[in-house]
């Protein structure tokens, strides 16, 4: 039974155990619901033009008692007031033979529509679907890339004070190259938006930024979301001088001892770094599946190289004797440089200042003027290069053990000459190997002697 409501006896109601549904006798087919959570709302029970019941929710109630100035609508929190005046314009609709129902639910999912194309049309938006279908799909450090962005990677919710949220509603069509020159001058100044303890005054994080703002609009602009791609009118940050670091045989005596005080997992793990110049990423996350049954080859996926090339890396029998030595953690993971058997190690950054120490005291004991130049883990993979090439490696193998594809092992030659390259590789790696322990175990230099880069 209905009742002739009032604003006092809309907020007296009271929630029970069950849906109550009570009936205002102030206006025809208009409903008070109330849900056992406690939560109000308006809604109207009618009959649609082919005589099926329907009901239409109208909104959230609103006790407060305060009108507004604009009309009341469906959706919008309803006083008693203005429940009745939006029951009162369905009725209307009806009577002029409109089914309100199915206008009101195309207006809602033109509404839904709308607000999809402005998210998308967003920075914030774009942002998010950039990483979901471009960066996670395609690129190996994709969540860095969703950080550069002001995107959690995870979750995909915007970085407090990050891109993502700065510019949350800022369609990516009015952002110009004024705009991203000013973040990547931010970024080299004082760091990455959004990412605490990345403040430091880098280059490098200026690159990646410019990098990853060129890729994402180059993105919308061959979907036709952007006209341009602003990064085009932006000054690119210059690149890094090239590197020619390579260490000298002393330096490999000293790296070797202190790798052995160093001892497990950063020991062996950057010996290995040494001995197959393989990438830091590559030898940190080698597994025993990578690993052939006789444990001489070790065979890296597509998904694991920089070039997306699968690589095979012949171990020279020292390297062999540096796996058998580690003392891993056996697990489903089968990471062999591994402190929970879970994930690969980590604070390899600690190891290596740690290194660099034990190598320093070593320098002094042996000269006490010495000092060592500043050097880098991915200098190892040039040492082992210069190295080869020093002993008689020809160019085009020192290619294929790095995982080169370039001059001679590009196109069909080098499809053809695969097989030739792995017995190159394997001599290589073990000339290369005898060459490291000669140098660490028997090498020295006569007083005064001028030693030159291996």
């Amino acid at each position: 039974m209905g009742k002739l409501l009032t604003a006092a006896s809309v907020a007296r109601y009271q929630p029970a155990s069950r849906r109550r549904e009570i009936a205002d006798l102030g206006a025809q087919g208009l409903r008070l619901v109330i849900q056992p959570s406690g939560a109000r709302s308006w809604a109207m029970r009618f009959r649609r033009p082919n005589g099926r019941s329907a009901k239409l929710t109208l909104g959230p109630v609103d006790i407060s008692g305060a009108e507004v100035a604009t009309e009341p609508r469906i959706g919008a929190p309803l006083t008693l007031a203005g429940a009745r005046r939006v029951s009162a314009e369905v009725q209307r609709l009806r009577a002029v033979g409109r089914d309100v129902v199915a206008d009101f639910s195309e207006e809602k999912r033109d509404r839904t529509h709308r607000a999809a194309q402005r998210a998308a049309a967003a920075f914030g938006g774009a942002a998010c679907e950039f990483v979901q279908e471009h960066a996670r799909p395609r690129t190996r450090r994709w969540k860095e890339t969703a950080r550069l962005l002001g995107v959690e990677p995870t979750t995909l919710e915007p970085i407090p004070g990050g891109l993502a949220e700065r510019w949350r509603d800022k369609p990516v069509e009015e952002i110009d190259s004024r705009q991203i020159q000013f973040v990547i001058d931010e970024v080299r100044k004082s760091g990455v938006p959004g990412l605490a303890g990345r403040t430091r005054q880098t280059d490098a994080r200026a690159r990646a930024m410019f990098s990853c703002l060129s890729v994402m609009f180059s993105w919308l602009a061959a979907r036709h979301r952007v006209a341009s791609n602003p990064c085009q009118a932006v000054v690119r940050p210059s690149p890094p001088a090239s590197r020619d670091r390579v260490l000298t045989d002393s330096e490999l005596r000293w790296f070797w001892a202190a790798c052995d005080t160093l001892g497990q997992p950063f020991g062996p793990l950057f010996k290995l770094l040494l001995l197959t110049g393989a990438r830091l990423d590559e030898v940190t996350k080698l597994s025993r599946s990578e690993l052939s049954e006789d444990r001489r080859v070790w065979a890296l996926s597509g998904s694991r190289t920089k070039n997306r090339r699968p690589h095979t890396v012949p171990l020279a029998p020292l390297a062999l004797v540096i796996l058998d030595d580690i003392k891993s953690i056996q697990s489903q993971a089968g990471f062999m440089f591994t402190t929970n058997g879970l994930t690969p190690v980590s604070g390899y950054s600690k190891a290596k200042k740690r290194l660099d120490r034990l190598m320093s005291d070593a320098a002094r004991e042996s000269r006490p003027d010495g000092e060592i130049p500043s050097w880098r883990l991915h200098d190892l993979r040039r040492t082992a290069a210069t190295g080869m090439a020093e002993i008689g490696i020809a160019p085009h193998i020192v290619e294929a053990v790095l995982n080169h594809v370039s001059g001679s092992r590009a196109g069909v030659a080098g499809t053809y000459n695969r097989a030739q390259y792995a017995s190159g590789k394997r001599t290589a790696l073990n000339e290369w190997a005898e060459h490291v322990s000669r140098v660490v175990h028997h090498g020295g230099l006569a007083d005064g002697a001028h030693e030159k880069p291996i």
